[in-house]
């Protein structure tokens, strides 16, 4: 029974990782699909298309790698495991999940400072005010933007930690069932 109900909360991770996936890559995508006006100040402000596009193929990538590391983690766990390889199977799943969110929390601050620091410098309208204004006014503007990614990423994690720590919270309750089956 355990092990029909860890492959079953390992398969749900599977699942929302791959929705994930597909809602990071629509959001990506909008923009240049819905408004060519957007597309064009996008442009500009990111100079250096090709910075931009091998970012998000970059983090495209790893999240693809992410979700099949799940979808080993799923096939790996079969009915007739024994406890120890099920617990194996358990303690590297919880552990790509970990990564896993690591890495979109990292990949998120990371991309955040990215956009801001290109928006301030490169959309003209933006740069033009900045360069007319002064070394408190820009360092309360800096500090705001540090808030922003800050509370963005905290949301973030409460996110995950609602999603993935729930299902984790349930894998982790058969890992030490398994446990007490052992000794």
């Amino acid at each position: 029974m355990l092990h029909k109900k860890s492959s079953s909360i390992v398969k749900t991770l599977f699942y929302i990782s791959i929705a994930e996936l597909v809602f990071w890559i629509l959001v990506s995508a909008i923009p240049y699909v819905c408004s060519d006006s957007y597309k064009e100040r996008l442009d500009k402000i990111y100079d250096s298309e090709h910075l931009f596009t091998v970012l998000t193929l970059f983090s495209f990538g790893i999240t693809i790698v992410f979700v099949y590391l799940l979808f080993k983690s799923h096939k790996a766990i079969s009915v007739t495991d024994s406890a120890k390889k099920l617990m194996e199977n358990i303690i590297k799943t919880r552990r790509v999940i970990k990564y896993y969110v690591l890495y979109n929390l990292i990949a998120g601050s990371i991309s955040m400072i990215i956009g801001f620091y290109f928006a301030l410098h490169n959309d003209p309208e933006t740069a033009k005010n900045m360069a007319n204004i002064g070394t408190m006014e820009k360092t309360i503007i800096y500090l705001m933007l540090t808030g922003i990614v800050s509370i963005f990423i905290i949301a973030i994690w409460f996110f995950y930690k609602l999603i993935y720590g729930l299902l984790l919270k349930r894998l982790n309750r058969n890992y030490k069932e398994l446990q007490k089956l052992e000794v």
